[in-house]
This record gives C-alpha cells, sequence and structure tokens, in this order.
C-alpha cells in the first residue's frame, strides 16, 4: 500500500441559544458531552472517558454492532473556561489510524447566546478518510450538540 497524508483545514460556525458556560459545559463534563458526541444511537453504547484537563486524554470506542470499530484519542493542550478549547485528536477503524487533528473551539457571547467556532486542521491518512467526510461529521455533532443545549 501507498502512504500518503492529505492535509485540511475546515472552519464550522454556530450560534446556540444557550450561555457560553453552559456550551462550554457540554464539552467539559462528561455526561453533558455524553448527550451529543459519538454514533448514532444503533451502534449502542460506546466505551468514554475523559480527563478534562490539559494534558489530560479523552478516549471513546463503538461502532455499528457488527461493524467496524472506531476509536477516538485526544489530549487537550489548552482550556480556557468558558471560551476556548484546543485538543490534537486521532482516529482509528478496526485499529488502522484514518487521522491525525489540532481541534481549535472559540466559544463568544453573542447577544443572549453563544456563538461557537470550531477550526480543524487535520491530516487524513493513506486514503481511510478525508476532509469533507470528516467536516460532514462535525456538522452532525454539532447538531446533536444544539438538540442537547435546547
Amino acid at each position: 500500500m501507498k502512504r500518503a497524508a492529505v492535509h485540511s483545514t475546515f472552519v464550522i460556525e454556530r450560534t446556540y441559544p444557550a450561555s457560553p458556560a453552559k456550551v462550554f459545559k457540554a464539552f467539559a463534563d462528561k455526561e453533558a458531552k455524553e448527550k451529543w458526541f459519538g454514533g448514532p444511537p444503533e451502534w449502542g453504547p460506546e466505551q468514554h472517558q475523559m480527563d478534562f484537563r490539559v494534558g489530560g486524554m479523552e478516549t471513546s470506542t463503538g461502532g455499528p454492532k457488527g461493524g467496524p470499530v472506531i476509536a477516538f484519542r485526544a489530549i487537550y493542550l489548552d482550556i480556557v473556561p468558558n471560551e476556548r478549547l484546543i485538543y490534537a485528536y486521532d482516529m482509528d477503524i478496526d485499529g488502522k489510524r484514518i487521522s491525525a487533528s489540532l481541534a481549535t473551539i472559540e466559544i463568544t457571547p453573542e447577544g443572549r447566546g453563544t456563538h461557537l467556532k470550531i477550526t480543524e486542521q487535520g491530516a487524513y491518512l493513506d486514503g481511510h478518510d478525508d476532509a469533507g467526510k470528516r467536516e460532514h461529521g462535525t456538522r452532525e455533532l454539532l447538531d446533536k450538540l444544539g438538540a442537547s443545549l435546547a
């Protein structure tokens, strides 16, 4: 197999009718995050661990019943409560590394709600994933985040 890394950056912005503290908590609190972060319900429960601090790690493993196992591993690089979160993460499918990324989440007050901006810089590996799929998946997760905040 020929090895390759394709690099890409995408930015997604959303506004939620919730306070910056509530939006930040949705990323920082394990129970709050489990309400929106993960695969569809038909996948069943995922294994999720979270040590939310600079240098701490988060892992999530799951996938469709009888299908591939998808693993997410992140390390928190910067945390400014209610304002910013930066983490590096990689993803595997059935033990094959598909990507390595840097995600920056910026949270700012906007009117009575919150403006959220995610910038993700990714290296998509060996044709197993691409920026379009990742951006699509991130948009779906942000829809689920919005529903959990309502």
